[in-house]
């Protein structure tokens, strides 16, 4: 709990680099308390002011608030996953050439997503990136798309629980500055 109350207290004045130490995956229960359609547009503002790959906007979202197509997604993701988050954000991609026949679409969405979850964490509520469990083998997100009516031209990427945690996160272990970053050169203590 202390985790949590540290958070309430600080939410209002958190910096970015606070945000960015603080924001970690949590896969916990979350409080039955409902998300303001207001905090879910911010999340997703966050999301669209992104950079993307010469300015292609290849990414999009659906926000999810209500309990029964909350209920009808939770049916599809198999093993289940974040079964108490009051809402959802979909993330939706297309994919598009941008630049001598690349498309930068993983790059786009994987900036879109972090913003979201450093806003998610700014405005007090936790969330997890769940992307492999929803687009492997099994293609989750078709059966997500389907139920959200997502046209075909998109591909669901990936499932954002948004809600107020009822536990700390459980904080992983990071391996050591010196050990994944250097100064003029790959491993140098200079």
């Amino acid at each position: 709990m202390g985790n949590v109350l540290y958070f309430e207290k600080r939410k209002k004045t958190m910096n970015v680099f606070e945000t960015i130490l603080y924001r970690h995956s949590y896969r916990g229960k979350y409080k039955r308390i409902s998300i303001p359609r207001e905090d879910l547009k911010k999340i997703m503002q966050a999301g669209l002011a992104a950079p993307s790959g010469c300015n292609m906007q290849t990414t999009s979202f659906i926000a999810i608030d209500d309990p029964e197509v909350l209920f009808k997604i939770r049916q599809v993701i198999d093993p289940p996953v974040a079964e108490t988050a009051p809402a959802a954000i979909c993330v939706l991609t297309q994919k598009v050439n941008a630049y001598r026949d690349k498309c930068f679409a993983i790059q786009d969405y994987s900036a879109a997503i972090e913003n979201m979850l450093l806003a998610i964490v700014a405005m007090g509520y936790q969330s997890c990136w769940y992307e492999g469990h929803i687009t492997d083998d099994d293609k989750i997100c078709d059966k997500m798309a389907e139920i959200l009516n997502v046209p075909k031209e998109y591909e669901l990427v990936c499932f954002l629980p948004v809600g107020i945690a009822e536990e700390d996160p459980v904080l992983p272990k990071k391996k050591p500055f010196e050990e994944r970053a250097w100064f003029n050169s790959f491993n140098t203590s200079d």
